[in-house]
């Protein structure tokens, strides 16, 4: 996310450091790599600083997002954390998390990422400027995003409004883990670190409740399709689900608690 925020000469130190949430496919979950997270929300601020707040925005996101997905799984085959590094993230007992940190350092992993998102990030970078330039998407005037309802729910700027719509549906409607999520741990995430925390990652107390919340809302499902019993061949698709109330339980239960 700072390679392409900084090709687009925009600074954000603050919404870079709180990705460090969704590192390890989603909170430490194995679900989507960390990198399609950072560069949706790459993708959403272009977005902002070309169209303002708004649904053409919010679209333009959701468009981008889509694409950097599909990159991505050309590139490296998998989209999921879990499956790119051979490694199961999910909680697990104290012993279990040591033995498995070592193995991935071990197996060389660490270094194995950062050469992948360096390598990523220009095809980002190319993917996102393409996308967010194209003049001919229809945009609609009811919501498109989930995820952005759920930031003005939060009380976030129109710019993190912006930069969370590409997360709706599991990440550019890929059906994955739920975007929704991601979005309220990442808001907090930058609401602490605007009031002085120096470092916040999977284990903050607050995100550990955010996600046990969010659990016991959707039966103990992380994946968009299967809370939803479906996924989403478009936009619009997604905007006639919201505007007829799909997802409103998820969106009060995330915005229930003011971010502190």
């Amino acid at each position: 996310m700072g390679v392409v925020d900084r090709s687009f000469a925009q600074q954000m130190e603050i919404e870079e450091k709180a990705v460090a949430l969704l590192a390890r496919g989603l909170a430490n979950y194995g679900y989507q790599c960390g990198i399609l997270w950072a560069g949706s929300l790459a993708a959403g601020a272009q977005a902002y600083k070309m169209y303002g707040s708004g649904p053409k925005a919010e679209v333009a996101a959701i468009l981008a997002s889509q694409r950097i997905v599909e990159s991505f799984r050309n590139r490296n085959k998998y989209v999921d954390c879990s499956d790119i590094t051979e490694m199961e993230w999910k909680p697990q007992s104290k012993q279990q998390a040591v033995t498995q940190i070592l193995r991935f350092f071990i197996k060389g992993g660490p270094i194995g990422c950062f050469r992948m998102a360096a390598v990523y990030a220009p095809v980002a970078l190319d993917t996102i400027s393409s996308s967010i330039s194209e003049k001919d998407f229809e945009v609609t005037k009811i919501p498109v995003s989930c995820t952005a309802e759920l930031a003005r729910k939060m009380g976030a700027s129109g710019l993190h409004t912006v930069m969370v719509s590409g997360f709706a549906g599991g990440i550019g409607l890929c059906g994955d883990a739920c975007g929704a999520l991601a979005t309220a741990l990442w808001l907090n995430g930058v609401k602490q670190l605007e009031k002085g925390n120096t470092r916040i990652d999977h284990k903050d107390p607050q995100a550990l409740a955010l996600v046990d919340r969010f659990l016991k809302t959707t039966n103990y499902e992380f994946e968009c399709k299967k809370i939803v019993g479906r996924e989403f061949e478009n936009i619009a698709e997604h905007a006639a689900y919201l505007r007829d109330g799909g997802c409103t339980e998820m969106i009060e239960m995330l915005a229930s608690e003011p971010i502190s």
